[in-house]
C-alpha cells in the first residue's frame, strides 16, 4: 500500500476502510466482525503489516458486533505488529464490543483510546 493510498474491503455485513494517518495504518471495520466476515478485517491487517505499518489504529466505532473469531484476528494483528516494534491500539468501541474485550479480559493487552483522534495523537 503506498502511504497515502485508500483502500477497501467488504463482504455482505462488514466493509472495511483503510487509510494512512501520518505513520499509522487506521482500518475501519463497519458492521459485523464475525466468523463469516473475519478474513474481510484480517487481510487488510496483514496487508498494513506487510507493507511496513507496524502501528495500527483500528477504528471501531462502526464495529456493530463482534465475536471470539474477531477478537481472535486482532489479537493476531497484535502479535505481528508487536514482532515488528509496533502495536495495534483500538479506538471508538461502542458498549457491546467493548463488552467482549472485558469479558475476555483483552482490554489489558491492547492499548485502547475513547476517540480516534486520541489514537492518532498517542
Amino acid at each position: 500500500m503506498d502511504r497515502g493510498t485508500v483502500g477497501s474491503a467488504h463482504q455482505g455485513r462488514l466493509r472495511v476502510e483503510v487509510r494512512v494517518e501520518g505513520t499509522s495504518a487506521v482500518v475501519t471495520p463497519a458492521g459485523e466482525l464475525d466468523h463469516h466476515t473475519a478474513d474481510v478485517l484480517r487481510e487488510p491487517l496483514e496487508n498494513c503489516l506487510n507493507d511496513g505499518f507496524s502501528r495500527l489504529v483500528v477504528d471501531c466505532s462502526r464495529l456493530e458486533f463482534m465475536d471470539s473469531t474477531g477478537l481472535n484476528v486482532l489479537l493476531g494483528a497484535r502479535l505481528k505488529a508487536e514482532a515488528a516494534g509496533g502495536g495495534v491500539h483500538l479506538a471508538g468501541m461502542l458498549p457491546v464490543v467493548a463488552r467482549v474485550f472485558e469479558i475476555t479480559g483483552a482490554d489489558a493487552v491492547f492499548t485502547v483510546h475513547e476517540t480516534l483522534g486520541a489514537a492518532l495523537a498517542d
